[in-house]
């Protein structure tokens, strides 16, 4: 059989998995603080005898798209956005940290403050707990203060610093839940630099204009490859049936 059935397999896998991605991200257009997910590919040598023009296509691991949302006016006081570069630090799952851009927050029923994706949001000494109150800010360095419930509105009291992190984005690490952890498996400390704005959420940075455009090169790109496969497949059986007439 023809080899370059299996080269025009390898860029068929590249191209469906290029499908899935823009689908994933297309998929998150509107989701708060979402950053896109890239794929890359580069070619290599086929091994073994064949012609010196043939090439797989090897996919290389994911990596992301590091570029601001939109920022839009909530008015809500448990949406946070964070300006610029920076984390907000929360607890996964496992109860491990980890970072995310999404400040869509909520309180819990039992006074914790998690994101809409249910993450515990982590402060000063662990997660960031609130008793009842009246009336409660977030300052841009991610300090809470709160009016207690029954107290006047002169009575202020500083409950919690939310943890907000910059790390260098090349030590980050997307998972497959959407956080962002460090490579090295260490958490990152505190950057005093990182503002958030109240009020405020930033949305996705996908590109959706660009997306569709690269979904359908994409598309494009597969029936080519699979073009190429039935070609090499007609190839062979013509080969065999002529050499069951020279046999």
């Amino acid at each position: 059989m023809d080899k370059s059935i299996y080269v025009a397999m390898t860029g068929a896998k590249a191209a469906m998995q290029s499908q899935a991605i823009i689908a994933h991200n297309l998929a998150n257009a509107t989701s708060t603080g979402f950053r896109a997910v890239r794929q890359s590919l580069e070619t290599a040598p086929v091994e073994g005898a064949g012609l010196p023009t043939r090439f797989n296509a090897v996919t290389l691991p994911e990596s992301w798209d590091n570029s601001l949302g939109e920022y839009v006016q909530t008015g809500e006081i448990l949406d946070i956005a964070v300006l610029g570069e920076g984390w907000i630090a929360v607890q996964d799952a496992q109860g491990e940290e980890a970072y995310t851009r999404a400040g869509d927050l909520h309180i819990s029923r039992t006074g914790v403050l998690e994101t809409a994706e249910g993450q515990v949001v982590l402060g000063t000494g662990g997660p960031v707990t609130l008793p009842p109150f009246n009336e409660l800010v977030i300052k841009g360095d991610g300090r809470i203060s709160i009016v207690p419930q029954g107290q006047t509105p002169n009575t202020i009291a500083e409950i919690n610093v939310i943890k907000l992190v910059n790390p260098p984005a090349e030590d980050l690490v997307r998972y497959e839940d959407g956080l962002f952890r460090l490579r090295s498996g260490d958490v990152a400390d505190v950057d005093p630099g990182v503002r958030v704005a109240s009020g405020q959420l930033e949305g996705s940075n996908v590109n959706t204009t660009a997306l569709l455009v690269d979904m359908i090169a994409a598309a494009r790109n597969y029936e080519l490859h699979v073009r190429t496969m039935q070609n090499a497949e007609e190839n062979d059986q013509v080969a065999t049936r002529l050499m069951r007439m020279n046999g």
